[in-house]
């Protein structure tokens, strides 16, 4: 448990400063802008929050709740401030069907096993309203698997088509689907192909992979992301070390009863 509390904290730490996170901020900003539109105080819900770092940012676009399962995330979170929090399972959520108009699964369902990580979405379509949204970021290309992915506990790293085809399954239609992190993949390929080599850390030794940079190399690589999400706003990428996935839940048809 300490060990997790100490794994969790340090994350809480280099959320607002690590390059990784300030990207995948520039990824996820106009999704959410897209999904949300001119909704008066839209419901948000994310599955799997951690300890509520995207609640928080989710908080500036709409009414905004979170839920996991880590009791310590959860605490640290509310430390933080962090309110409208809640402990339960991404497979079994215990809020209302049809009664959010954005859901979002950050870095959740690429660690959960096949029952469960199709379970989780299925939730997400139950909680969505008609006409709602869910935003999905997940682990992908399974070339780039390293000691990181002892970190994050991944059974998986996704394709483009292997995402397209759980969210699909699930019922929703995609709005848009593309790679993320495209100008991190070369470096991240040799890196991650030495540590597979080397063979890969124990959890107590994968703290590293979420420690900030030195302040020059971050801002480097921070500005590259942010210049990669403007190109994002308007292009897919073919290849990256995330997938974002923005789909929609179906509204019924309207009533054509006079």
């Amino acid at each position: 448990m300490r060990q997790v509390e100490h794994l969790l904290r340090a994350t809480a730490k280099a959320e607002g400063r690590h390059f990784w996170f300030r990207g995948f901020r520039a990824f996820v900003a106009p999704l959410i802008k897209q999904a949300i539109g001119n909704r008066h105080k839209p419901r948000i819900l994310d599955c799997g929050c951690g300890t509520a770092a995207n609640v928080e940012m989710l908080s500036r676009s709409g009414l905004a709740f979170g839920f996991d399962l880590s009791a310590v995330g959860l605490r640290i979170g509310r430390e933080a401030g962090r309110s409208r929090l809640a402990r339960a399972s991404v497979t079994a959520a215990p809020f209302p069907s049809a009664a959010f108009d954005l859901l979002t699964s950050f870095d959740v369902l690429y660690s959960l096993e096949e029952p469960d990580e199709h379970a989780a979405v299925a939730e997400m379509f139950r909680m969505a309203r008609p006409g709602g949204y869910v935003l999905i970021n997940v682990a992908a290309m399974k070339m780039l698997s390293g000691d990181h992915s002892v970190l994050g506990r991944e059974v998986r790293r996704y394709t483009r088509s292997e995402l397209e085809r759980l969210i699909v399954g699930a019922g929703f239609a995609i709005v848009r689907l593309t790679y993320t992190n495209f100008i991190l993949v070369g470096p991240l390929a040799v890196v991650r192909l030495a540590q597979r080599w080397r063979g890969l850390v124990t959890e107590d030794r994968a703290e590293r992979e979420i420690s900030v940079p030195a302040r020059p190399l971050n801002a480097l690589l921070t500005g590259l992301l942010l210049l990669e999400g403007l190109y994002i706003r308007y292009f897919d990428s073919p290849f990256g070390s995330s997938l974002v996935c923005l789909a929609r839940k179906p509204a019924p048809p309207a009533s054509t009863d006079t």
